[in-house]
């Protein structure tokens, strides 16, 4: 009997299920201590300047504290599983959040024990997002449409080179020197050639993104076709399928788990392209934002950028499984990641 049938019969375990687990109430309080700790604990000056946006981060983390506060006891007396289940999963990453943030802000703000402006406190990034929202936002534009441009070229080019050489002995012959070849070499060492032959730094890069997905778009994809049980296309060639019918029905479905796999280590692959390839070329994009800051000495920007950055990336990695899950729900067990 599933865990569901159980809540359903007995309402008092389900009652119990969705109560606040101690994790979860360590949370508020570490949230709640870390406020505290900015309110309370006066700063150490630091040079000649005062310190911007002191309140305005104060005011954001008790915010911060009152919502996941709020969201505890609501999803608890109202039995929002959507809203209390993932507080609940996630109690002790928030716990650790919050310690976290509060040895950075004691030994940046409070101590000064890190020189500045290399080490910036907590307000200084509030600071650097309240004030260069604009750049920022574009420079994160800029570098979505980039990558975008680049992955999505790549990703098609592999997936029809896979299939290509997985299903033709004969092209194969011709490609596989080539996949050995170039696909070893990082794409950034072409940077060089690439600036050179491309009339553009904006279209070199997309070429080099593009480069850095196709190699192993095609190799597992061409792994995926190679795996695929002959007994497939005989049952399907005995009931009059053609090799297009065999191409599309029976080896691109059942290559897909290899696909996936390919896109995703492509699209690790592409974000370190792009992250050198607008640091060097491009005069755009989030890897421009961060050579520009240090250029500045801005490190609470270039700090921001690098947290912009890690979210973006996760998020994008985060919706491809959304992507795999949704089309590989008929074979699930087929690949694990």
């Amino acid at each position: 009997m599933s865990s569901e049938t159980l809540d359903r019969l007995n309402p008092a375990i389900a009652l119990n299920k969705q109560a606040i687990t101690p994790a979860l109430g360590l949370a508020i309080v570490a949230w709640w201590a870390l406020v505290a700790l900015m309110v309370f604990w006066p700063d150490k000056p630091v040079g000649f300047a005062p310190p911007r946006f002191v309140g305005e981060t104060h005011r954001l983390f008790g915010t911060l504290a009152a919502a996941l506060t709020v969201a505890s006891l609501l999803g608890r007396v109202l039995q929002w599983r959507l809203l209390f289940s993932p507080l609940q999963r996630s109690a002790r990453w928030l716990v650790a959040l919050a310690v976290l943030i509060a040895i950075w802000e004691t030994v940046t703000a409070k101590l000064a024990l890190l020189p500045a402006p290399f080490f910036a406190p907590p307000r200084a990034l509030v600071e650097a997002y309240a004030t260069d929202w604009y750049r920022l936002g574009d420079s994160v534009l800029n570098s979505l449409r980039l990558l975008a441009l680049g992955f999505v070229f790549g990703s098609l080019s592999g997936f029809v080179t896979g299939i290509a050489i997985g299903w033709s002995r004969g092209l194969g012959y011709w490609v596989h020197p080539i996949l050995r070849f170039l696909g070893p070499v990082p794409s950034t060492a072409l940077l060089p050639l690439s600036l050179y032959f491309f009339p553009s730094s904006f279209s070199a890069a997309i070429f080099l993104i593009a480069l850095a997905t196709w190699f192993p778009v095609t190799v597992l994809t061409w792994s995926g076709v190679s795996s695929v049980d002959n007994r497939y296309y005989d049952v399907a060639r005995t009931l009059g399928a053609s090799n297009l019918f065999l191409i599309m029905r029976v080896a691109i479905p059942a290559s897909l788990p290899h696909v996936f796999v390919g896109l995703f280590m492509g699209l690790g692959a592409s974000f370190s392209v792009l992250v050198a390839a607008e640091m060097m070329g491009v005069k755009s994009g989030l890897g421009w934002y961060l050579q520009w800051a240090q250029g500045w000495a801005a490190y609470a920007n270039m700090y921001g950028a690098l947290i912009v950055m890690a979210l973006l990336f996760s998020s994008l990695i985060t919706l491809l499984f959304a992507v795999r899950d949704r089309l590989l729900a008929w074979q699930q067990s087929a690949v694990k990641w």
